[in-house]
This record gives structure tokens, C-alpha cells and sequence, in this order.
């Protein structure tokens, strides 16, 4: 993992070597209770992580208002929030009782709109800090920038100079730039002066996109890299993939499928599984600063955290997976040294 130094130190942001998501507490996939959601934040806390991830996005704001009820009373220099803009909060006047359509089960009392205006940020950010009960965000992402189809490039050319100037302002420690999309990443890597990019999926065991062009880049520039989604949806987060696994948020295709499962076979030849040595690629790249994990419940909090700290897998295994071509040498090069 990446060496203490990069962007974010120097703006006095230390977010760890590993963080917790927090999609979860906003519903995602399934309802949890609001207990469910602190005891996840605890456990987590218990385990050290002292980084946590969220966005107005995840539950139309209930990730960000159980996470700000989870860590009240913490002391606020201890841990690191980053939260992110793009998409606007507003009352649905059409609301009859139905459910959010965004994959979290939450009542849709509000709607989404895209808005990467000035002075969209400025609200999107005034209104987490209300959520999140805090007076100051450690760090604010872009979030999906290149989704906003009806205007692509609002985000370059509003929403970050409107961070740069609130970071300017200490409003906000830093800023960056969160998306599934190494090719928006990288835009803003060559483009722009941001600290941190948040790579989706893009840098694990069975997607390398980022090792391509992003990650290096990142590496010549000191950014940080916060690696999400190191599961892929879930395809990687058990032992085999199970009937109807989900890869980055759709149904797995049969090759897919094979592939973990040859995966699978390989780590059972050394006595590991495809969880543990997923979050150990996650975090093996130079550029990685920091890996993020998500949990429906404090016993996957330690689980995940139990594989994290457990003792590395041998090299001889990432060499029986670039032999069999399940994975590439330069992208475990750090692994078998």
C-alpha cells in the first residue's frame, strides 16, 4: 500500500489504510435498523478504522444522518468523513408511499437531481454537514461526474473550481473526484490540481482498468487513491460465487463466473479463499492509499477486518494464477516480489 506523504497528508487529511463504506446504512439492497447502522459504525471503530465513506446519494440522505448520529460525541480530530456532491436532494411532490428506485429501500419522500453548479456544490455541501451534524468535511468527491449526461462537463468547469475554493476557504480539507470510470479519473488526474480519486471497482481481482493509465499517473502526481468496491458487487465476496452473483451491480456472466470459480480452486490449493487475498490485491498497488469495504452488520465488520489482518498469501499462489491466466504478473508484481 501506498506510503504516508501524498496529497492528502499534506493538506492534513490521514485517512488510513483502510476505511468503511457506508452505502449500507442508507439501506442499501434491504432495510437495516437504526441500531443495525450504529453497531456497524462501532464495530468498525472498535476494529481501529477510523475513516468512514458516505454520500446523500446512498438512502436520499439516511447514510449520511445515521453515520452523523453513530459518531457523535467522538472526538471530531479522530476520525475522517468524505462525502460527496453532483447529486441534489429535493422534496418529491409526487410522493404516494412508494419506494426509492436508486437500490436502496428507503421511502422516496425525496428525489435526486443532478447539479454540479457552484452553487449546487455549495448546497449539496451545506446540507451534509446538517446531516452529518459536523461544522467541516474532511473530504468532498465529485461524484459520477460523467454521468450527468445533460451536461457532462459541468463538473470540471464549476464543481471543482467551487471545491478548490472552499478547500481554499477551509470549508472542506480536500477534494477529489469518486466514479466507476477510470477515464473520468484520469481526466481530473491530468487536468486538475484535486488530492484523492476514489476508484469503484476498477483495481481488484477480476477488473485492472486502473492499473492501465490511472494508477500511474496517480503515482507521478502524488494523488491518493481510495480503492472501493475491491468485491466487485459481491462476485468476490464469498468463497465461490453463489447462483445469480452480482458483478458491478448486474448479473454476473457464465465466463465470469468460471473464472472466480478457477480462482477459487487455485486458493483452496494454499489453504486461503477469494475474499481474503480480493482485499490483499485491493491494497497491493503503490498508489493505493487506502482500501474500503462495506458491511450489512457488525459481524462482517470483523469479519472483513479478520481477513485484512490475517497473514499474507504466499506468493507461489498469484504465481498459480498468472500461470493459469486468471490474472496478469504486472498486476500482482507487488505480491510476488
Amino acid at each position: 500500500m501506498g506510503t504516508p506523504g501524498g496529497r492528502l497528508a499534506s493538506r492534513g487529511v490521514r485517512i488510513g489504510s483502510t476505511a468503511l463504506g457506508c452505502a449500507q446504512l442508507g439501506n442499501l439492497y434491504g432495510q437495516i435498523s437504526d441500531g443495525a447502522a450504529t453497531d456497524i459504525v462501532e464495530a468498525a471503530w472498535g476494529r481501529g478504522i477510523r475513516y468512514f465513506d458516505t454520500a446523500p446519494h446512498y438512502g436520499l440522505g439516511l447514510s449520511e444522518r445515521r453515520l452523523g448520529d453513530a459518531l457523535a460525541g467522538r472526538p471530531r480530530d479522530e476520525f475522517v468523513i468524505s462525502t460527496k456532491v453532483g447529486r441534489i436532494l429535493e422534496e418529491n411532490p409526487n410522493f404516494a408511499g412508494e419506494r426509492d428506485s436508486g437500490g436502496f429501500d428507503v421511502p422516496a419522500r425525496l428525489v435526486r437531481r443532478w447539479d454540479f453548479s457552484a452553487a449546487g456544490v455549495r448546497r449539496s455541501i451545506e446540507s451534509s454537514l446538517q446531516r452529518l451534524k459536523l461544522d467541516r468535511l474532511d473530504l468532498v468527491l465529485l461524484h459520477d461526474p460523467q454521468e450527468h449526461l445533460a451536461d457532462p462537463g459541468q463538473a470540471m468547469r464549476e464543481a471543482y473550481p467551487a471545491l478548490a475554493q472552499l478547500r481554499a476557504e477551509g470549508v472542506i480539507g480536500a477534494i477529489g473526484v469518486g466514479t466507476k470510470s477510470s477515464s473520468s479519473l484520469l481526466r481530473f488526474v491530468k487536468e486538475t490540481e484535486i488530492d484523492a480519486v476514489m476508484s469503484a471497482g476498477r483495481y481488484t481481482l477480476v477488473n485492472q482498468d486502473a492499473l492501465v493509465e490511472l494508477l500511474p499517473a496517480c503515482v507521478e502526481r502524488s494523488i491518493d487513491v481510495v480503492n472501493a468496491g475491491v468485491f466487485n458487487s459481491g462476485i468476490l465476496a464469498s468463497a465461490r460465487p453463489a447462483q445469480g452473483s452480482v458483478f458491478d451491480y448486474g448479473a454476473a456472466d457464465e465466463a465470469l463466473v468460471r473464472r472466480v470459480n478457477s480462482i477459487a480452486d487455485a486458493c483452496d490449493d494454499f489453504e486461503t479463499t477469494v475474499p481474503r487475498i480480493a482485499l490483499q490485491f485491493a491494497a497491493s498497488h503503490p498508489a493505493i492509499r487506502t482500501v474500503i469495504f462495506g458491511a450489512d452488520g457488525a459481524a462482517q465488520v470483523d469479519a472483513n477486518m479478520d481477513l485484512i489482518e490475517s497473514p499474507p498469501a504466499p506468493p507461489a499462489l498469484w504465481r498459480r494464477l498468472v500461470e493459469r491466466g486468471l490474472i496478469s504478473e504486472s498486476a500482482v508484481h507487488e505480491l510476488i516480489g
